[in-house]
């Protein structure tokens, strides 16, 4: 018998999402409510946000909205919290069955590529929940978004069920289900707007400023290191100008970037991020005269080590994009990176020939 799912970031036995159980010949399930609390908006921003998103997950199983019956139909979502509850906002009105994949707190778009959205997850799950007791219409409403991590023919065959891709977007599913399950060109077509990247950014910033204090301390010893010792005030004037790019950097990798990512030429998303970091580096120059005038090997570093780093950071946002595939990814990856480290190598031992010179000793 199926158990009570529970929401594994909440120590409770009944999630507050819930509205109450609906007995099914696999055991009670939850009935789900339809509208957002101020708690499921919160999370959605801390999702969005940061790494929270990795334990922000749903059990798998099988739930209800409404007063679902044998002939209701079956959606299936991934056990991410924001793809379920973006889900169930959408189901409001309706009644019907969802059906939740483990998918290890990733969304069914990510999911898919990885696997775990996946043909065998679903046949499982599926027979875990006894699917085929629960409803006699045998069909399984999938995310188109989830299509190339699902073998539609499989699933019929081992199952019975017959697998209908769904919209690209939730909002579609009630004129979808109204229409007839008929999709237009507009409900399988991906829109990525500027919003939609924009909203993305926070989730490529966070990580890569838990690491800034990392690269920030690097530069100040570098900078700080004399013959008498480390010296705070020689650390900060020589590293405060690199500091600054840095942080520009950042900024330019991971949100102008993804933001401008149509505008900016060429496909590669390496190139894209070399672009803007070296526009970043140009107007830094021209605006906040970084670094001071005069300093060739610090312009030097400045012009090879930090479009580096923002192309390094933009070719993150390859994981949440429709304009790259796995193969491009591994393309730019395979040149990249060999590209990357000789700029950082490169620019070390240009900060220790200033150091070097610093000291008299060049």
């Amino acid at each position: 018998m199926q158990t009570l799912q529970t929401l594994k970031f909440v120590e409770k036995k009944v999630p507050f999402w819930t509205r109450g159980t609906v007995a099914t010949p696999g055991g009670p399930v939850f009935r789900i409510a339809t509208d957002w609390t101020g708690t499921d908006t919160w999370g959605m921003i801390r999702a969005r946000a940061g790494a929270f998103r990795m334990n922000y997950a749903v059990s798998p199983g099988l739930y209800a909205v409404g007063d679902p019956t044998k002939e209701s139909d079956v959606f299936v979502s991934a056990n991410y919290k924001l793809s379920f509850d973006v889900l169930r906002r959408e189901l409001a009105g309706m009644n019907a069955w969802v059906l939740v994949l483990d998918t290890k707190s990733i969304n069914v778009w990510c999911a898919a590529g990885k696997g775990t959205f996946g043909t065998d997850e679903l046949i499982n799950r599926m027979a875990a929940v006894k699917l085929d007791a629960v409803v006699s219409r045998r069909r399984l409403i999938v995310p188109q978004l989830g299509a190339v991590g699902v073998n539609a023919a499989e699933v019929q065959k081992k199952t019975g069920f017959r697998v209908s891709f769904g919209p690209v977007q939730a909002r579609d599913i009630p004129a979808y289900v109204g229409a007839g399950y008929k999709k237009t060109p507009e409900m399988s077509t991906i829109r990525f707007s500027v919003l939609d990247r924009m909203v993305l950014t926070p989730m490529e910033i966070n990580p890569i400023m838990k690491k800034f204090p990392w690269l920030a301390a690097g530069i100040l010893l570098l900078f700080g290191l004399e013959p008498q010792g480390l010296l705070f005030k020689e650390a900060l004037s020589g590293g405060l100008p690199f500091l600054i790019l840095s942080l520009i950097s950042v900024l330019a990798g991971a949100f102008v970037t993804p933001v401008l990512l149509p505008f900016i030429p060429f496909r590669s998303f390496a190139v894209k991020g070399w672009i803007v970091g070296l526009a970043s580096v140009f107007l830094a120059h021209l605006l906040l005269h970084l670094p001071r005038q005069g300093d060739t090997m610090g312009m030097i570093i400045s012009y090879l080590f930090f479009p580096a780093m923002s192309s390094y950071i933009a070719l993150q946002f390859t994981g949440s994009t429709t304009f790259t595939g796995m193969s491009g990814v591994k393309k730019e990856l395979r040149i990249g990176i060999p590209v990357y480290i000789t700029a950082a190598s490169i620019s070390l031992v240009l900060v220790i020939l200033i150091k070097i010179r610093e000291w008299g000793l060049l």
